[in-house]
């Protein structure tokens, strides 16, 4: 069960990461500011080895899709709890979507990731 769920746990990470360098990406004012560059630039870097990892044992198509909603939410929502973004009821409740369908992706029955990890192709060893 553990081990099933360590790719799911990097991916959540990732996706997390991605939404600190969207954030970091914002704030480096095109590049100019020293600590959100070199934020945005580390974490990019480790949000999408983490999603290199996730994507050995979780499909491409659902690992992406969660990593992107996840992600994006998590940008919108601190957009809003900090001030950047109007808050809206209207925009929760389409990001409680966004997170709602990225949920239904891990415990949706069959696929690749439901029982066995896929195993490469020749072409991808």
């Amino acid at each position: 069960m553990l081990r099933r769920s360590i790719p799911w746990l990097v991916l959540l990470a990732s996706a997390v990461l991605e939404a600190v360098w969207a954030t970091a990406l914002g704030l480096s004012d095109g590049f100019t500011e020293p600590v959100p560059t070199l934020v945005f630039a580390v974490t990019a870097t480790l949000s999408m080895l983490g999603l290199g990892i996730a994507i050995r044992t979780i499909p491409l198509g659902t690992a992406y899709a969660v990593w992107v909603g996840i992600g994006a939410a998590l940008t919108v929502g601190w957009a809003m709890a900090t001030g950047v973004e109007a808050f809206s009821v209207v925009k929760v409740v389409f990001i409680a979507g966004i997170v709602a369908c990225a949920a239904g992706l891990k415990v949706l029955p069959g696929g690749a990731d439901a029982s066995e990890p896929e195993t490469a192709s020749p072409a991808r060893r």
